[in-house]
């Protein structure tokens, strides 16, 4: 079963609310999906919802941590919303540092940073 995640447009700015734990394959879709829907909207900035996710391990954090990198090289601010404690142990644990990356507690404080950001 391939599942994909919705990524939402509103304005300048992609949405994606991760809902589920991610298995390898959808993490590789997502990456691709986002990535293309980028290129096809020419979005100025990306908000990554992690709030439903209590825990990642090493292959979908690293996917995570290149979605970041690849988004900035494409142009694209990100804001990562919602990082659960747990979450945020592994990313540290692996290395993954979110450099130049905003964060915000939940999806309405990530949109509101982002737009400020986008203004600016």
């Amino acid at each position: 079963m391939n599942v994909r995640i919705p990524i939402l447009k509103l304005d300048e700015v992609l949405i994606v609310s991760i809902q589920w734990e991610l298995d390898d394959q959808t993490a590789i879709q997502f990456q691709e999906d986002l990535l293309n829907k980028m290129h096809e909207t020419t979005a100025r900035g990306v908000v990554i919802d992690l709030t439903s996710i209590d825990f990642i391990d090493s292959f979908i954090a690293k996917v995570l941590g290149d979605v970041i990198s690849m988004s900035s090289l494409m142009g694209a601010k990100v804001v990562i919303t919602g990082i659960q404690p747990a979450v945020a142990i592994t990313l540290i644990e692996l290395g993954i540092r979110l450099e130049n990356v905003m964060t915000a507690l939940d999806l309405e404080n990530g949109l509101t940073k982002l737009r400020k950001e986008l203004e600016a």
